[in-house]
């Protein structure tokens, strides 16, 4: 029989004093109505009832832990932010069974390159099955806002980088390493690359390939994959540092995989590989990221625009305007250490395809 839609439904139900009670529904208040609201299709409703079931105390955070096994991954982002900060070894347990937590150090380098702290820390992510063996984790990036481009006294900085400006990144999660050839011929069934091995960047993809890479991968697994805006990317790569590079005021090869034999500021002249090498052979930075800094340039979603004049502050795509080129980020294996900066920026054509061009990706949490 099909429902008649004027009737209203279980999961209708709304919490009493709520402003806006949809025509026809049921007043259901306290636990029964989190609980029917929990078992609604409507992935909206169900998020919701989590932010109320939080009030209930040790009722409420079983409903909320419960949730964890619901089929979107949506709710599942949502539990995982209500849930992220508490301590109860339960908790813990249950998250780390859907978001665990991988340890690393980050460090830091002085002006010629030299490290002068290693610090541990942990990043929560998911792994998404590609087929084949092949995995794709993704780290989460706790929101927050941030100075974009360079300041004046920055060294080698380009005009391009001004204003210094600020914005606000929401959270999302972001692809570990840049997307490896395994990754890539898993799902695109070919690989492209010049310098070949499963685990080495996918390069010679142009912003179109990438594009395409993420609709295949969202179609498949039923997740928004899509490239990180630029804003997104750069603060992704700081991980709320403030210098040149996130590992402090210069990098070295032993850091980083970029010409070598042209430094920044007072670092020594070093190796240049003149290759790609395998993602995570570097230090990550404090959110758990791997090859931020060299390797391969990293296609961003955004069209270019020859200065921040007018750029969104939230973090969003800068798609305005009628430029054919779009956003790299991260200098490469072929640049010269000036052009590894976090603020640094470049661009090409949608369709242009370099050995040095590749990518990663990212999911919204909403």
């Amino acid at each position: 029989m099909t429902e008649n839609q004027n009737q209203p439904r279980e999961y209708d139900a709304v919490l009493g004093g709520q402003s806006q009670v949809p025509l026809g529904a049921a007043i259901l208040g306290g636990i029964p109505g989190i609980k029917s609201r929990l078992a609604a299709p409507i992935v909206e409703v169900k998020i919701a009832a989590l932010s109320e079931a939080i009030r209930y105390g040790d009722v409420g955070l079983d409903l909320i832990v419960g949730a964890l096994q619901d089929e979107s991954l949506q709710v599942k982002f949502a539990v995982f932010l209500v849930l992220k900060d508490r301590d109860e070894p339960n908790i813990k347990k249950q998250l780390q069974k859907y978001f665990p937590t991988f340890d690393f150090d980050a460090i830091t380098v002085n002006a010629k390159g030299k490290e002068n702290s290693r610090c541990p820390y942990y990043a929560h992510f998911f792994a998404e099955d590609l087929g084949n063996g092949v995995v794709l984790e993704m780290v989460y990036i706790a929101g927050g806002t941030f100075m974009m481009g360079s300041p004046n006294s920055e060294q080698g900085r380009y005009d391009y980088e001004n204003p210094h400006h600020l914005v606000t990144v929401p959270a999302f999660f972001a692809g570990k390493y840049p997307i490896t050839q395994a990754q890539w011929e898993a799902v695109m069934g070919n690989n492209p690359s010049g310098f070949k091995g499963e685990k080495r960047c996918v390069e010679n993809v142009s912003w179109d390939d990438a594009v395409e890479f993420c609709a295949k991968v969202s179609q498949k697994n039923g997740k928004k994959y899509r490239l990180l805006s630029e804003a997104e990317w750069e603060y992704a790569c700081r991980a709320k540092t403030t210098t040149e590079f996130h590992f402090g005021e210069n990098i070295t090869p032993d850091l980083v995989n970029y010409h070598g034999y042209y430094p920044y500021a007072n670092a020594p002249k070093g190796l240049s590989r003149k290759e790609t090498t395998n993602v995570g052979r570097f230090p990550p930075n404090a959110f758990g990221l791997y090859d931020m800094h060299g390797n391969v340039w990293e296609w961003c979603s955004d069209r270019w625009h020859e200065n921040y004049n007018g750029a969104p502050t939230d973090g969003s795509c800068w798609e305005t305007g009628t430029s054919e080129y779009r956003m790299l980020r991260g200098g490469s294996w072929d640049n010269y250490a000036v052009n590894c900066r976090s603020a640094d920026r470049n661009w090409l054509s949608a369709g242009g395809r370099r050995r040095k061009i590749g990518f990663r990706v990212a999911v919204d949490l909403a």
